[in-house]
């Protein structure tokens, strides 16, 4: 017996909606497990402007010394933020003011997208026990983790701060608290004031500590 037309236009319609939507569903599957081409052409691209970031930083962006700080594992745009901040004068270093200066924007969307690609190794520095738990009482009183969230991970403009170098962070404190470090929006410039020098010591065991 001859199937009626409608029944085969609306068979050959199911079976193009079936091969749509399962084409759809594992598009979307795969743009979970893997950056966007946008982005995975910005880190190819960052890897090699960012190759004179690597005597400070290291060329996975842990950093080589204390005093320089990690940036493998921060968000993109934190890292394209102070990039642009630098270049603006919002932000000042001997070292990293005059090497902004010189990036364009691709340039800066490129190496942040690069080093926020790359895994954190953890920190050698061995924190003080006793300054870690006061530190941790420290960071819960002044709600730390109301920006940079839970285990200190960061997110967007605020950033990653877990196993952070220990002198970085001792020296980042102490410049919002001088206010000598303003591009912050204000908010740890605030909360810098409230710390003593030892304070700022058991704060930074903690974040050291963090992995």
């Amino acid at each position: 017996m001859a199937v009626p037309l409608r029944d085969r236009l609306f068979y050959i319609y199911f079976l193009s909606m079936k091969t749509y939507l399962f084409t759809l569903s594992l598009a979307v599957f795969w743009s979970l497990l893997t950056p966007s081409f946008g982005v995975a052409q910005d880190i190819v691209a960052g890897k090699e402007k960012a190759a004179v970031c690597a005597s400070c930083h290291g060329a996975d962006g842990n950093a080589v010394l204390p005093i320089y700080p990690n940036l493998a594992g921060q968000s993109w745009r934190y890292l394209y933020i102070q990039l642009k901040d630098f270049k603006e004068g919002r932000r000042h270093n001997n070292t990293m003011s005059p090497l902004a200066a010189s990036l364009s924007r691709e340039d800066m969307i490129n190496i942040a997208n690069y080093f926020a690609a790359q895994p954190v190794k953890a920190n050698p520095y061995v924190p003080d026990e006793g300054k870690m738990k006061l530190g941790k009482a420290k960071a819960d009183e002044t709600l730390c983790s109301m920006c940079h969230l839970g285990e200190f991970k960061g997110q967007n403009e605020i950033p990653r701060v877990a196993g952070q170098q220990y002198d970085y962070v001792m020296e980042q404190l102490r410049n919002f608290k001088s206010r000598t470090r303003t591009n912050d929006a204000g908010n740890m410039t605030s909360v810098a004031q409230t710390l003593s020098e030892a304070d700022m010591d058991n704060l930074a065991n903690y974040i050291v500590s963090l992995r």
